[in-house]
Parts: structure tokens; sequence; C-alpha cells
């Protein structure tokens, strides 16, 4: 099994991820990081594939996929 870990601190919040994940499960946070960006935040963590498309695609190296 896999799963996405979003390290928040690390997100710039240029939503690539967003558009790229093909379920639609990773949004915008409301909080601010101390970067001052809305960073990136799985909503379903169980429904996630771990395909990996949100990782390949985010430029901060901000998100990893682990198999469990």
């Amino acid at each position: 099994m896999r799963k996405a870990i979003f390290r928040e601190e690390l997100c710039k919040g240029c939503e690539l991820c967003r558009h790229v994940c093909p379920r639609g499960l990773i949004k915008m946070s409301d909080g601010i990081n101390d970067m001052g960006y809305h960073p990136a935040t799985m909503t379903e963590e169980e429904k996630c594939t771990g395909c990996a498309s949100c990782a390949l695609m985010c430029p901060d190296l901000a998100i990893r996929v682990e198999r469990s």
C-alpha cells in the first residue's frame, strides 16, 4: 500500500499537485505555513492510490510517496 506524505513547511502553494491528482484529493489548506503560503493537503487519504503524480509534479519536493 502506498500513501502520499505532504511536507507542508516546504510547499509554496503552486497548486500543480492539485491539478494532476487523478482523483481530485488534493486541496489548498486554509492555514498558512511559515513561509506565508497556503500549503497543499490531502482531503481523503484513504482514497489515495499512491500513483505519485503529485510527487512527480512538485517542484519543491514537498510531497513523497511511501510504501507501507
